[in-house]
């Protein structure tokens, strides 16, 4: 401990001048990452009909990117911590542009998928370093604003991202995207060699196979059997099997931590009350929040039927909310206490959302607008409290394990609320389409495996009534999974009302 708090201060002193330029670094490499999530959400439609992606494989070539940095984040950001949290930052970003640049070429939706899944253990590389280098290099008086405004870029990075793939998708094909991300990704790794210093722990802790094993296997397994419920059915074999093997993992997980000296992630670390209720927070949001910009954007291109770019556009008032929100949080809870503010910005989310599940296919962008703004508010509080609960739980020594723990809650959140919207949405969609039955066989498999197809089909047959059957088909969907999604987010509203009322001076305190 007394050689790490040496280390810690003689590594500290000379970069404090610099830390503008490690935010801006690292800012950056995060935006990649948080822009590769959403980015791809507004190629669906056009995936669906050039590649003929069903409902289902549309979930997992959006899904396949969080589902694998999800699993590998937090064992990566150990690594980080053992190795040099910049050596692995910059391999990620490495391993990022060219699977990107190979995902660009795919030639079918298995193997987009696969290069997705490779994209998401890049990013399980990169995003783990950004947050804990900033919390080891700025100073303590500095490190909250630091924090804030990494958190507020983690929320608008993925409007960035939207707007990028929107520009590219108005002049260029889907994969335009892929490979410009794979330039971007070259451009992270200079600025991390130019701005961000090497941080790691001094006195790391060996790597945890077991947990590494138990937790890949317990995501993964989670999130396959809630996308492949919705297609094959929730009683088949393969996905009943798939969540006992989930249920079994975790179980594992804890079973081996607890005898483990040095596990990757304590399970004992969740009887402090703020680093569990910040890892709700941050789970029960990321669901909400990704989910929603997996089936909300296709309401702009399919229904409101606007171009990608204008989709993007019309999204930008969530980030002009979420980023001034989250940096202006900090004060807020200095006169407000935080279990209450966590609450009410679930509830604003949670507002936003059911608002939205309200509108039909005739409502149109402003009502849409309104929710968005609530609901960006929401999500500007949580992030940032959220992500602070969790980091000032845990002493400067372990910053890296709250980094990493802040990251996997994000992504688990992400993955499970895509896989969970995107079934929800899948199965209400199937069920309130209208009859089939006057439809050629190919037909009709079109429209039963996405609404982009159907109403591709619908344009073609000149079928006015076929598009309405379809759109309302999609409203329903959408609907139905906002307001699944609403229900995690009201009883996480109401448990975080027993979180800490105040946030410790700095970690550890």
């Amino acid at each position: 401990m007394l050689l790490l708090e040496r280390t810690t201060t003689r590594a500290a002193a000379p970069v404090e001048k610099s830390t503008p330029g490690v935010l801006f670094a690292m800012c950056l490499a995060l935006v990649l990452v948080v822009a590769s999530v959403s980015a791809v959400n507004l190629a669906l439609p056009e995936l669906a009909v050039s590649m003929g992606a069903s409902n289902t494989s549309l979930t997992w070539i959006a899904d396949a990117y969080t589902v694998a940095l999800a699993a590998f984040v937090l064992p990566l950001g150990a690594l980080g911590d053992a190795i040099g949290r910049r050596r692995v930052l910059l391999a990620g970003t490495a391993l990022f542009a060219v699977a990107s640049v190979a995902a660009g070429f795919s030639d079918s939706t298995s193997s987009l998928i696969v290069w997705r899944a490779v994209m998401g253990l890049a990013a399980a590389m990169i995003m783990p370093g950004t947050l804990s280098t900033i919390t080891a290099v700025f100073p303590p008086n500095e490190r909250e604003k630091g924090v804030a405004v990494w958190s507020g870029f983690a929320g608008a990075g993925a409007i960035g991202g939207l707007l990028a793939a929107g520009a590219l998708l108005d002049n260029w094909s889907w994969r335009s995207i892929f490979y410009v991300t794979g330039a971007a990704a070259v451009v992270a790794g200079l600025a991390a060699i130019k701005f961000a210093p090497e941080t790691k722990d001094e006195n790391p802790h060996r790597f945890d196979l077991a947990g590494t094993i138990s937790t890949v296997t317990g995501v993964g397994a989670l999130v396959f059997a809630i996308i492949e419920g919705s297609e094959r059915g929730w009683t088949e074999p393969v996905v009943v099997i798939s969540f006992v093997t989930s249920a079994l993992a975790f179980i594992a997980y804890y079973a081996f931590s607890m005898k483990n000296p040095e596990p990757m992630l304590d399970p004992r670390l969740f009887r402090r009350r703020g680093f569990l209720m910040g890892s709700i927070t941050v789970t029960v949001q990321f669901m909400a929040f990704l989910g929603f910009f997996f089936v909300a954007l296709q309401y702009l291109l399919l229904i409101l039927g606007y171009s990608p770019l204008k989709s993007a556009v019309a999204l930008i008032p969530v980030a002009a909310v979420i980023l001034p929100v989250s940096t202006m949080t900090p004060r807020l809870i200095k006169w407000v206490r935080v279990n209450v503010a966590t609450s009410v910005g679930l509830l604003l989310l949670t507002g936003g959302m059911l608002w939205i599940a309200t509108l039909d296919s005739h409502s149109g962008y402003l009502p849409f607008l309104a929710g968005l703004i609530v609901a960006g508010a929401g999500i500007g509080i949580t992030s940032s409290t959220g992500t602070s609960l969790i980091v000032t739980a845990l002493p400067t020594r372990q910053q890296g394990v709250a980094s990493a723990m802040n990251d996997t809650t994000r992504e688990v959140g992400s993955a499970v609320g895509i896989a969970l919207m995107g079934a929800v949405f899948t199965t209400s969609y199937a069920d309130h389409l209208p009859s089939l039955a006057g439809l050629p066989a190919t037909a009709a498999t079109a429209v039963q495996d996405s609404a982009a197809a159907g109403l591709a089909v619908a344009e073609k047959m000149g079928s006015t009534q076929l598009a309405e059957g379809v759109k309302d088909a999609f409203m329903s969907g959408l609907t139905d999974s906002l307001v699944a999604i609403s229900a995690f987010l009201v009883v996480a509203a109401i448990v975080n009302l027993w979180g800490p009322k105040k946030l410790p001076e700095s970690p550890g305190a």
